[in-house]
């Protein structure tokens, strides 16, 4: 069994190398942005449900919708919004 004195010390040590080393910057650069995009998506679809609201528009706010809100920005909201309306 492990104490958690060997893994605190497993963990810094771990950190310590990543930073002298350095973190691959691609991979890295990638997850930031998709986790930028999908905060954005995510804002899109809040404030089309705060606005949206008045005229009975509610879009759920989940990971299917996160995604094509962020990625494909106004066009995958106003898709969404396309979609609630006319086809549910």
């Amino acid at each position: 069994m492990l104490s958690s004195t060997l893994v605190i010390t497993i963990m810094v040590s771990l950190i310590i190398i990543l930073l002298l080393v350095g973190a691959p910057i691609k991979p890295m650069r990638f997850i930031g942005q998709t986790i930028i995009k999908l905060g954005i998506g995510v804002l899109f679809l809040f404030f089309i449900n705060v606005f949206g609201g008045a005229i009975g528009l509610h879009i759920p706010i989940n990971l299917f919708t996160a995604v094509v809100a962020g990625f494909l920005g106004l066009f995958g909201v106003a898709s969404l919004t396309a979609i609630h309306l006319f086809i549910m």
